[in-house]
């Protein structure tokens, strides 16, 4: 049946809104509710509220645990101090800043929500550390034989803790976004994107606590600070920045394949394999830096081994962006054949710089929201066909279909789907006005060139000349061309 002759679904309907929700397809509030209603109604506002109330307890509480001076019973305990926190953030920053935008970057075709990329990296930088700070010191402390007095510096636990430790606390956020936007997650993509947040959060957080402490080490020994600074920057943000990120993203992957997948065994297996891996490598990772080797020694395994798997890892990002394009487009030509969409849509839609030209041409010509809900809604209505061709979802699929297909037809008109020739600033349309055609100041009727108005006649019987004339003169009959 062509959509035309169809009805937008009521989703005023329980029915239909009960097998939304069962199958985890979005849930409009109901159009007669004012926004503030929907927003304060909906599971997701509170769910992530929630999680920015526990990721601000965190990073408060280690605040007070490491950074000030603390008393205790027959002295005090040297914190790592306010000033060489803010002295050693520039140095993180350097190294969270191009990891997070190059993780945003992959999340193009179905880009996850602003909070939702908030809240995995709050998750990494505050709740993952913190738990990971307490835990691996408790373990530590059991498993520690000798020591300078520290016992989380103790290798066993570098080695055997840690990396179970830290990956689980960083992959807690992954495993419940899975659970409560487990539709939203369309691809492999979505997977590394998440993880590669969550591990870039909690890599950030950690650098500061190690060149805090290189710093205090420096001050304690009489060492230049600066030096062991950027020796420990060297290190940690230029030579390994990749680990946390190269770890997680095994986990992300996991659980990309286990919510694309309808086997109930792969679903069990993809994300305990996944995390086995990340374990796996951060334990390689600790095991070899806690060897004691020389650091001309270090760069082995990091050229042939480490450095290898972070361009495997590029390389297969990269291969399932294209493989997503191919999808994308795929999925629209079943519609386009339908009569459902145009041409147009399949052939730019799939196009992440052909987007991108499009939303800037919209920018400027005051059809941005429109043309970027219009981008959203053909991309999800890909990925929405794309699980129902896995059986991912039921006759609720159809439901979310229709409704989508309905709001790129009202969308269409507002919108702009086809990159337009050239760009047109606002400059460029007064500039275009201001040399419109103006009156010439020489003398002579306006039709002939001159400033005199057309209609002033230029014989008697008032004839009218220029382009504006009704009347014109009759043709000789005896004209005619002159004889050879």
């Amino acid at each position: 049946m062509h959509l035309a002759a169809a009805n937008e679904p009521d989703l005023s309907d329980p029915r239909l809104r009960s097998g939304l929700r069962r199958n985890g397809l979005p849930v409009p509030g109901r159009p007669e509710d004012p926004w503030i209603k929907r927003f304060l109604t909906s599971p997701m506002t509170w769910l992530i509220f929630a999680a920015l109330v526990i990721e601000a307890i965190c990073i408060v509480r280690m605040w007070f645990e490491l950074v000030p001076d603390k008393k205790v019973p027959g002295g005090s305990v040297v914190g790592i101090g306010e000033d060489t926190v803010w002295l050693t953030l520039p140095y993180a920053l350097i190294t969270v800043i191009p990891l997070t935008l190059l993780f945003l970057w992959a999340d193009r075709f179905r880009p996850q929500r602003f909070w939702v990329w908030l809240v995995t990296f709050g998750w990494g930088a505050c709740v993952a550390t913190y738990l990971s700070l307490h835990v691996n010191t408790w373990a530590a402390a059991h498993l520690s034989v000798a020591g300078d007095g520290d016992p989380a510096t103790a290798p066993r636990a570098a080695v055997f803790v840690a990396p179970f430790v830290e990956e689980a606390t960083k992959a807690t956020i992954l495993f419940f976004l899975a659970i409560a936007m487990r539709y939203r997650w369309v691809s492999t993509l979505s997977g590394i994107t998440l993880a590669g947040l969550s591990a870039s959060a909690f890599a950030f957080t950690e650098n500061i606590i190690y060149y805090t402490r290189s710093v205090r080490l420096a001050y304690k020994y009489g060492v230049d600070e600066s030096l062991l600074l950027q020796s420990t920057f060297f290190q940690r943000g230029v030579l390994t920045f990749f680990g946390h990120p190269l770890f997680t993203a095994m986990t992300g992957i996991g659980l990309a394949i286990a919510l694309r997948t309808r086997s109930k065994l792969v679903r069990v297996l993809a994300p305990v394999t996944g995390f086995l891996a990340a374990a796996l490598l951060h334990m390689l990772f600790n095991g070899v830096a806690s060897a004691g080797l020389p650091e001309q020694a270090l760069l082995i395994p990091l050229l042939f081994v480490a450095y290898p798997m972070v361009i495997t890892l590029i390389v297969f990002t990269v291969r399932q962006f294209l493989a997503q394009r191919r999808l994308i487009g795929a999925r629209l030509a079943d519609y386009e054949r339908m009569g459902w969409l145009n041409d147009t849509d399949v052939e730019y839609a799939p196009r992440p710089l052909t987007r991108i030209r499009v939303l800037w041409q919209a920018l400027w010509g005051g059809r941005l929201l429109s043309t970027w809900m219009m981008q959203r809604a053909l991309t999800e209505l890909a990925y929405l066909r794309d699980s129902i061709a896995r059986g991912l979802v039921d006759d609720a699929g159809l439901v979310r279909e229709k409704q989508l297909l309905f709001r790129i037809r009202g969308l269409r008109e507002r919108a702009i789907v086809a990159p337009l020739p050239r760009t047109v600033y606002p400059w460029q349309r007064r500039r275009r006005k201001a040399q419109l055609w103006s009156a010439p100041s020489y003398p002579g009727p306006a039709g002939l060139g001159g400033n005199y108005p057309a209609s002033v006649p230029a014989a008697p019987g008032g004839v009218p000349l220029g382009s504006r004339a009704t009347q014109y003169s009759a043709v000789d009959p005896r004209w005619k061309p002159p004889a050879p």
